[in-house]
């Protein structure tokens, strides 16, 4: 048989049929190009395997590529004690669990990635929870369930999810009904999981109302959304609700860092603090954004806070503090410089009122409740704690009145820098203006009304003196220059001209200056200092400057108080006198003598010469 005759007769298959298959003869008749298409003999593997090995290389590439998933999925709770920051549910429903009192509907409410959807799956786990030792609904899954591959996989038949957002009509809600009546084909219980509920129409849930209320006993519903007053309230109190809620940034913070470790990955703490302020409480947004962060980083190194904040258009939180005591202290001109140099590092205008927004808030707030109120860092909550010490409530009031103003005027203005920037002129003027009451107070009592800033920061416009300015302008009454101490030191002794004993010792005693300026002390407190010695300390110098202070207390490490200073310098001058030739001297003459109390005497007075007697007119 030829090649010819091949091509003429028909395929080779047919002749192998007929001539009774006859390996040799194939091996020897046919063309050697054409054994890849019909099947290499068993002597020809090593050929074979050449040519089916260089594919090998791709596929794994692209196997490796398939593979990887993405954070919020790769770790996504698979038990209740995967759950994070929703303790409250995880405990209510162990005890319903335990005790057999469980509910025939569960309502889920939450922010979105707070983990609804993954808490309705992990609920029809435990509820067709069967395994080796377990037979009854609890909450103690295992990775060896019997359908929890199926369940977690969304291929169970006797779990069906539906997108209640893409199937809204009344017709879905019916083929629900129609197969509720019938029994779970395997598990315990038939378990339906509507995501977004409060997407189905009107007459959806009307459909749903009956089943809901009188279910049959091998059916269950869990119900997730994330628009709770958009529920019927019919359909509300047939469930059981479980509001989930948005997990702390501390919280999710260590999680993210959990992750991160996980990965192999190394990421600053402050850049986590940053990921879970900008994921809003939502879990799933923090790991997307942890991903998005992680690739940031290079060959292992660590990945720092700037490029976090880079990646998140953010503008750095204590120089936008450091932005908002300026407005509050109604320094216009370094308000708009610090605002200006956010902006050239990239700092999106509309994220810096919005941190404005949030530093008017942790002030007030801190100011009712304390720093500790806040959730910030140490250091930035005592920053806005002092700073919401020495301003008043009203003010603070009116500031975030304008903030808010000044957010809409920046979204919707042609260039929001230069809204900011107006925001922040009418912002730094208004600082110090009185309030209402106050206002009355002084047109009563024929004060002038105070406007603008003091000396120390000029403001063009008519804006009035400041309060470090303040003059009597009653016909009558006199200047009174107020005290305007330069230094640390001169404040001290302000206080001790005040007469304030106990807030002097208090400073001397347990502050640690690290940053002094006219108008703004940063210090570090001495473990045992009073709570309230910032207020205290910004509430006196502003009763006796006539200007507003800025005390901050962190812990940033600063230097001696002044005791610890008074009593370096007595060390040193003490020892000096011991290392004095004389005194060593006379110490080795008389054994065991001790160097007693060291005095700084008076310098004496001059001796004033003897005027004589004038002379009497008889000499």
């Amino acid at each position: 048989m030829s090649d010819t005759d091949l091509k003429s007769d028909g395929p080779p298959w047919e002749d192998d049929a007929l001539d009774g298959g006859a390996p040799e003869i194939e091996v020897e008749e046919r063309d050697p190009n054409t054994d890849d298409m019909f099947g290499a003999p068993a002597e020809a593997a090593p050929v074979e395997a050449a040519v089916v090995a260089p594919p090998a290389a791709p596929a794994a590439a692209r196997t490796d590529d398939v593979a990887y998933t993405v954070l919020a999925r790769k770790y996504r709770p698979l038990t209740f004690e995967d759950l994070i920051g929703q303790e409250a549910m995880v405990r209510t429903l162990t005890n319903a669990f335990s005790s057999g009192r469980i509910a025939h509907a569960f309502m889920l409410t939450g922010v979105r990635g707070v983990g609804k959807t993954t808490t309705a799956r992990l609920l029809a786990r435990a509820l067709n929870n069967e395994s080796d030792t377990i037979d009854r609904p609890s909450l103690a899954l295992t990775a060896n369930g019997r359908h929890d591959a199926a369940i977690m996989e969304g291929r169970h038949m006797d779990v069906m999810e539906m997108d209640a957002a893409s199937h809204t009509g009344v017709g879905d809600i019916r083929d629900i009904l129609d197969s509720v009546r019938y029994g779970p084909v395997e598990a315990r219980y038939k378990v339906y999981v509507l995501d977004e509920v409060h997407m189905l129409s009107t007459q959806a849930f009307n459909a749903l109302l009956k089943t809901l209320e009188e279910p049959p006993p091998h059916a269950k519903f869990v119900f997730a959304t994330t628009e709770i007053r958009k529920v019927p309230v019919t359909i509300l109190s047939r469930c059981q609700r479980f509001d989930l809620r948005r997990v702390e940034p501390e919280i999710l913070s260590e999680h993210l860092a959990k992750v991160a470790d996980k990965e192999g990955m190394k990421i600053d703490s402050e850049a986590l603090a940053l990921i879970a302020r900008a994921a809003e409480g939502s879990v799933r947004d923090g790991l997307s954004l942890l991903d998005q962060a992680l690739v940031q980083a290079e060959g292992g190194q660590m990945v720092k806070a700037e490029v976090v904040r880079d990646m998140l258009g953010l503008a750095d939180r204590t120089q936008t503090i450091g932005l908002f005591e300026s407005l509050m202290g109604g320094r216009t001109p370094e308000a708009l410089e610090m605002f200006r140099q956010l902006y050239g590092f990239g700092a999106d205008p509309t994220q810096v009122v919005n941190d404005l927004l949030e530093h008017c808030h942790a002030a007030s707030v801190s100011k009712m409740l304390g720093p500790a109120a806040t959730r910030l860092p140490n250091d930035q909550a005592q920053r806005l704690a002092a700073l919401g010490a020495s301003i008043s409530a009203g003010s603070l009031s009116r500031v975030w009145s304008m903030l808010l103003k000044a957010h809409e005027e920046v979204r919707r203005a042609p260039n929001p820098a230069d809204a900011v920037e107006m925001a922040i002129v009418r912002l730094a003027y208004a600082a110090d203006l009185p309030g209402p009451e106050e206002a009355l107070k002084k047109l009563q009592s024929g004060d002038p009304m105070g406007g603008g800033s003091g000396p120390s920061a000029p403001r063009g416009g008519g804006g009035g003196g400041g309060a470090s300015a303040q003059v009597a302008a009653r016909p009558g009454a006199q200047a009174e220059q107020l005290p305007d101490p330069q230094t640390f030191d001169q404040t001290v002794a302000l206080i001790g001209e005040k007469r304030d004993i106990g807030l002097q010792m208090d400073v001397q005693r347990y502050v640690r200056l690290i940053a002094f300026k006219p108008g703004a002390i940063t210090f570090e407190p001495v473990p045992g200092a009073p709570h309230d010695l910032a207020r205290r300390l910004a509430s006196r110098l502003k009763d006796w400057t006539g200007r507003t202070w800025l005390i901050a207390a962190n812990g940033q490490g600063g230097g001696e108080t002044l005791i610890e200073r008074d009593r370096r310098a007595k060390d040193v001058a003490r020892q000096a006198i011991l290392d004095d030739p004389f005194v060593r001297a006379v110490m080795q003459t008389f054994p065991g003598a001790e160097l007693g109390e060291v005095r700084t005497l008076a310098p004496a007075a001059p001796e004033t010469p003897e005027i004589p007697d004038e002379a009497s007119d008889d000499d």
